[in-house]
């Protein structure tokens, strides 16, 4: 990876996987030679934000750079007035995000994901409203939340695909959805993964289809590779944070993250394999 740069586009699931790749890339040691290049790409906290939008770092003996931008549906999002702050945002199904369309050129291999956003619950919560063909959308087909979701990751996947030939360093990989393990319950009503002991389920993955069949017909006839690893992280319910979190609420089980050290390396493995 001398002289390139890796780039996940994604929700909290894809800053995982980054944040597991860069602890691989440095040992989880603190290394002089690993410079916060964020600004470069217009990467920063927002004002009242819990954390950046995205986070860059480049390897200065290698010129490596590993890079992070927020997008938890990978649909294109825009302010309707930007001067208020209760405004509603166009969520453009169709348009992929203008980060993805700004910086495309610098990147040498890119990982997109997405799935846990798509409720009703945080697009209401986000002020988010449908827009495709830059208006609002009327169809209350394509407004079922489902159907948007397959309508974003199609447009995404047939956007990238029809840039790789004109960007042909470019190996662009679309990770299959990262699974939940609550039992008795959601987070926020009493679910929990208290499972400690690997692979009660099973330890083997026999299936010959993807887990995730949205995004898995969303790349069949491109060249963007799958990055599957729904199945083989389902395996694993006790790799999760549970109630462990270093900011714990008591009677809230975090099943859907990941401890790291953990699964989340392992599908590092897998891209490094493929790349």
């Amino acid at each position: 990876m001398q002289d390139k740069t890796i780039a996940f586009i994604g929700d909290s699931l894809g800053r995982q996987q980054f944040q597991s790749l860069m602890c691989m890339a440095t040992g989880g040691e603190w290394r002089a030679d690993v410079e916060d290049v964020g600004k470069e790409y217009g990467l920063f906290k927002p004002r009242g934000a819990i954390r950046p939008n995205g986070w860059a770092y480049r390897f200065s003996n290698t010129n490596t750079t590993i890079l992070y931008y927020w997008s938890s549906t990978l649909a294109d999002l825009e302010p309707l007035n930007i001067t208020d702050k209760a405004t509603d945002v166009a969520m453009h199904l169709d348009r992929v995000p203008a980060f993805m369309r700004q910086f495309l050129h610098q990147f040498d291999v890119l990982v997109l994901n997405t799935g846990h956003h798509w409720n009703r619950g945080k697009i209401t919560a986000n002020h988010w409203v449908m827009y495709v063909n830059g208006k609002p959308l009327k169809d209350r087909r394509l407004m079922a939340v489902g159907n948007a979701k397959n309508l974003t990751v199609h447009s995404v996947a047939r956007w990238l695909d029809s840039q790789l030939p004109s960007h042909p360093r470019l190996r662009a990989f679309f990770r299959t959805i990262s699974p939940r393990h609550f039992r008795n319950g959601d987070w926020n009503t009493g679910g929990n993964c208290d499972n400690t002991t690997p692979f009660t389920g099973g330890s083997e993955v026999s299936q010959d289809e993807s887990s995730d069949p949205v995004i898995a017909a969303a790349v069949k006839g491109t060249n963007i590779t799958l990055l599957d690893i729904t199945a083989l992280s389902d395996l694993r319910d006790e790799g999760h944070i549970s109630r462990y979190s270093v900011k714990a609420t008591a009677g809230v089980n975090d099943c859907l993250h990941w401890c790291l050290p953990g699964i989340p390396d392992t599908w590092n493995e897998l891209l490094v394999a493929q790349i």
